[in-house]
């Protein structure tokens, strides 16, 4: 990718992927997944798939694109069932090509088995040379494939057998949602790596997905979130919650939830996102004090944050650039001059706020250091007298290997930069990161968190030489 292309892209971890599961009786299921996976498109836009099932067959379309891409009236009215699970997918383990778009449906000797997943498991390489040893066909290099034909093969006498006798061979990040001929289930993996949340539909029937925000646009009622290592069947008998694994004793949800994936209007670990972010702005405010005029947000996951930080340091809030929320979402390349542009494809600057003011810029990260520089030259082409970056997290200086897209070390700019060094590159007058300690006091949790990609202490044993298309080679 060269830096025009990088310029195109927000320098943030990139978005995991999202899931719905649903058992609506009398209801078009599959419309419902649409929007349902439509209110989870930020997780992921490379791809987007739904499978349903009536009870006798199951049914699936699937492709590259936006939901809305791949999607309308005509491919969604063969999809007819009282079950459905979807997909928006970004690639974590194998590359963004069609063959790894998701759900995987395939026939088994106990009826169809579809499977949509969220997360990466650590020892897919070893779980997959198994496979093929026992003579297993894969023709993805997914390992959500390798999860689906492991179940495919897994004894037990139901379905929910399958999963947790299953369960306990997969190390890493999982939420599952699968369907079978007569039944839904979501399943949690015991780390907690992923969110996952279950409510009640108003017409009858279930739903669960990635974020509560998704479910109350379906307008689900008591949404709780799915606990570490349980497995959630919807079918036509009332809601069952089996504890499949015991929960892991060190709990390891992702922290970038409440940084930047999940929805402000969702909850993860019982905390509002949106207020969380409020507090991570009022604690890097205490950390970092600076004397400014105007407080400015990166849309759109910054400005919760931002309003923390003028309300904590008195200093005014205001907007300083307006985000073109598509250009990183179109399948249509700019031409060569406008791809010059780089980051003022994505954001322009509100000159009258800016011009002749102390600026004091909140971002949620910087990842590989790309779009940083080029906005603070943005912020100075519009009269801004100083720059002052603030970021909502510690620096990144480690990879993730539980299902976020952050980029290798060698990509990492805080793995070979110090902080002065960084500030510098971007060309701001100060650049201050949040603790790992402000940040907890943030979120109000001591642990339970996975904080690798700032601490490189990985709540797994795992072969850090790995790479997401680790299996391509094979398949090339």
């Amino acid at each position: 990718m060269s830096l025009d292309d990088q310029l195109l892209e927000d320098d943030r971890p990139h978005e995991e992927c999202g899931i719905v599961g649903i058992y609506a009786p009398n209801e078009d299921v599959a419309r419902m997944a649409f929007f349902g996976l439509f209110a989870l498109q930020h997780r992921g836009q490379e791809a987007a798939g739904i499978a349903v099932s009536d009870g006798v067959t199951a049914r699936m379309h699937k492709d590259v694109g936006l939901v809305a891409q791949v999607f309308n009236a005509e491919n969604l009215a063969p999809l007819q069932g009282h079950y459905a699970i979807g997909h928006t997918r970004y690639s974590t383990t194998g590359s963004s090509s069609a063959r790894n778009v998701q759900p995987f449906l395939i026939e088994t000797q106990y009826g169809p088995l579809g499977v949509a997943h969220n997360g990466n498991i650590v020892n897919a390489q070893e779980l997959r040379s198994e496979l093929l040893r026992r003579g297993v066909g894969l023709s993805s290099s997914s390992d959500s494939e390798v999860i689906t034909m492991m179940l495919a093969g897994a004894e037990g006498d139901t379905w929910e057998e399958r999963i947790r006798n299953t369960m306990p061979r997969w190390r890493g990040a999982f939420c599952l949602s699968i369907l079978t001929r007569d039944g839904v289930f979501m399943v949690r993996d015991p780390w907690g790596f992923r969110p996952l949340s279950v409510g009640r539909l108003p017409t009858g029937g279930y739903a669960a997905a990635s974020e509560s925000g998704a479910l109350r646009t379906l307008g689900c009622e008591v949404i709780c979130e799915v606990s570490p290592g349980e497995i959630v069947t919807l079918s036509k008998a009332a809601l069952r919650v089996t504890q499949a694994v015991p929960a892991h004793e060190q709990l390891a949800r992702c922290t970038f939830e409440q940084i930047y994936f999940s929805r402000p209007d969702s909850f993860w670990d019982g905390l509002s996102v949106h207020e969380v972010r409020q507090h991570l702005g009022v604690q890097l405010a205490r950390e970092a004090p600076v004397a400014a005029d105007v407080v400015v947000p990166v849309p759109d996951s910054s400005t919760p944050a931002a309003i923390g930080y003028a309300r904590e340091a008195g200093i005014p809030y205001n907007d300083g650039f307006i985000k073109n929320r598509y250009i990183g979402r179109t399948f249509i390349q700019p031409t060569d001059s406008l791809r010059k542009q780089g980051v003022a494809l994505k954001f322009n600057v509100l000159e009258e706020n800016l011009r002749d003011q102390r600026v004091i810029v909140i971002d949620d990260s910087i990842v590989r250091g790309n779009t940083s520089g080029p906005l603070v030259k943005l912020l100075r082409d519009a009269g801004a007298r100083e720059v002052h970056m603030r970021i909502t997290c510690p620096p990144i200086a480690h990879p993730c290997f539980m299902g976020v897209d952050m980029g290798t070390y060698d990509e990492l700019i805080a793995h070979h930069m110090t902080v002065d060094e960084i500030c510098e590159h971007i060309g701001a007058d100060s650049l201050h990161f949040l603790s790992l300690d402000g940040m907890m006091r943030a979120i109000g949790k001591a642990d339970g968190y996975c904080n690798a990609c700032f601490s490189g202490v990985y709540p797994l044993e795992l072969d850090t030489e790995r790479t997401k298309t680790g299996f391509e080679r094979a398949l090339a």
